[in-house]
């Protein structure tokens, strides 16, 4: 098996977001490659356009990828105002590579991450994967909700 390469991206991810930069900065249309590691592997991130993804890597305050050669085998993000609250967000890793620790790897990156390693708090929402998350210290918080705001871009 090949070795797994970790990337942490600048804040925003430019090479990637705009040149589809991969391992070695090379050029490797890894935007495609998230839209098809969203779409087969992440049933809530599936049917994301190119421009989407753009906008949201660079909204991102930290960008995590995983790569085995030129295939993204992982991906992870945050947002964080550095100082009280970060939340994690999109963190997939190829059904074929899971079990494997790789998403230990993605979520450990992103926790060590320097504008996030300090906030009081992170968030994450998931449906299926509590138990991973409890694993690496996350807890469910019984002193707060989530509430929702659905389709807030098409209110008048």
């Amino acid at each position: 098996m090949a070795a797994i390469r970790l990337i942490q991206h600048a804040p925003g991810a430019p090479g990637l977001r705009w040149f589809g930069l991969g391992p070695g900065l090379r050029p490797t249309r890894g935007l495609l490659k998230l839209q098809r590691l969203f779409n087969k592997h992440a049933f809530w991130a599936s049917g994301r356009s190119i421009a989407q993804l753009r906008r949201l890597l660079a909204g991102s305050t930290v960008v995590i990828t995983l790569w085995r050669d030129k295939r993204m085998v992982g991906f992870g993000r945050a947002t964080s105002d550095g100082i009280y609250r970060a939340v994690l967000w999109d963190v997939v890793v190829a059904g074929d590579l899971q079990g494997c620790g790789l998403g230990r790897q993605v979520v450990e990156a992103l926790l060590t991450a320097p504008t996030i390693s300090n906030v009081e708090r992170v968030y994450l929402m998931t449906t299926k994967s509590t138990d991973f998350y409890k694993q690496l210290g996350f807890q469910k918080i019984k002193s707060q909700k989530l509430l929702c705001l659905e389709e807030v871009l098409r209110r008048p």
